[in-house]
């Protein structure tokens, strides 16, 4: 096409060309690349971590598994719906629960078989995603993007979708003076997040959980526990706790080890067992205080630019991949399913 011709006519050797680079291999930026592929564009995700998924997240600890971010997903819609029910027939996703706490309210939970991340790992299949590669900045030239890596390296893209959190998008355009109109900048200013502080502790032995292994916690400093053994994901006892709000952010900038016995020691008669060894991960951006900006953020048409994310479709899982479809439709691709 003319149009690719042309980017690659504006090429320098520090350059690779693509139709749309998607930053982000969280939910949102593979289920937008998922659908401009399957729609004939050209598409490059590139992420900072080290592989997919973003707080789709699993961590191997020895024999001990985690999920230590997103414990399920649910599905309200008929095309995340359908996502979830090939990810169970490819052997990616699997029934989890219908309830916690011992209350079954009919609502399925779904999670990754061996983790979480395999379900991002199944959005991913058949994409190209560069990992380990932090964006610096992006700026217009001319009629594409230029986006400038840590690394020194630039990516020079016809479209790009943005799907880190809000303040993160809003820093890279502003490093390359990507100027927004007022309301839209003051809207995405206003964007905030809870943050998250995650315990992810090894147990000596079982702790006696019943299936399906979690629960919600009322009071004290803990939200969420969860026995990634009885969930059966992990070959030893260990176990993901999850801090509230209030606790992380108070404790955000204090040493995590502290932290972390400090909610250990807050849930210590529930546990069953005694704790080996643990590990604190920090979710920065955890979850949108509120979600329900429009479905996604069109920050420029030509060229065009889009910013999408768990913080404009809906804070849950289901959300962020409504998000990255719309941001594809944004870009020209036809609307499908529900």
């Amino acid at each position: 096409m003319r149009a690719n011709q042309d980017l690659r006519d504006m090429e320098t050797p520090t350059e690779r060309t693509v139709d749309v680079l998607v930053i982000g291999a969280g939910m949102a930026g593979l289920a937008a690349a998922g659908a401009l592929q399957e729609a004939g564009r050209t598409v490059v995700v590139v992420d900072k971590g080290r592989g997919v998924g973003g707080r789709l997240a699993t961590r191997r600890v020895g024999g001990a598994t985690f999920d230590h971010g997103a414990q399920f997903v649910t599905a309200r819609s008929a095309r995340f719906a359908e996502v979830l029910e090939k990810a169970r027939v490819a052997g990616a996703a699997r029934e989890w629960c219908r309830g916690f706490s011992g209350q079954r309210d009919g609502h399925l939970r779904w999670c990754g078989c061996g983790g979480m991340t395999a379900l991002a790992r199944h959005m991913a299949l058949g994409l190209e995603v560069v990992s380990e590669k932090q964006v610096r900045a992006l700026r217009q030239s001319g009629g594409a993007w230029q986006v400038a890596m840590e690394d020194g390296a630039h990516w020079l893209a016809g479209a790009v979708v943005l799907t880190a959190p809000v303040p993160q998008a809003l820093e890279l355009l502003a490093r390359g003076e990507v100027g927004l109109l007022p309301e839209m900048e003051r809207r995405l200013a206003a964007v905030e997040y809870e943050c998250c502080l995650a315990v992810l502790a090894v147990l000596d032995g079982p702790s006696g959980w019943p299936m399906p292994g979690a629960f919600a916690v009322e009071g004290g400093p803990v939200a969420w526990m969860a026995d990634n053994q009885v969930k059966g994901i992990s070959a030893e006892p260990a176990i993901t706790l999850h801090a509230t709000p209030e606790f992380s952010s108070a404790h955000w900038d204090q040493d995590r080890s502290l932290s972390g016995q400090r909610l250990l020691d807050a849930v210590r008669p529930r546990l069953g067992a005694g704790v080996k060894n643990f590990q604190v991960h920090g979710w920065r951006f955890s979850k949108p205080m509120e979600a329900g900006l429009e479905a996604c953020a069109v920050v420029r048409r030509d060229p065009c630019l889009i910013l999408a994310g768990d913080a404009f479709a809906g804070s849950r899982v289901e959300g962020a991949a409504l998000s990255g479809w719309a941001a594809a439709e944004a870009l020209g691709v036809a609307a499908r399913g529900a």
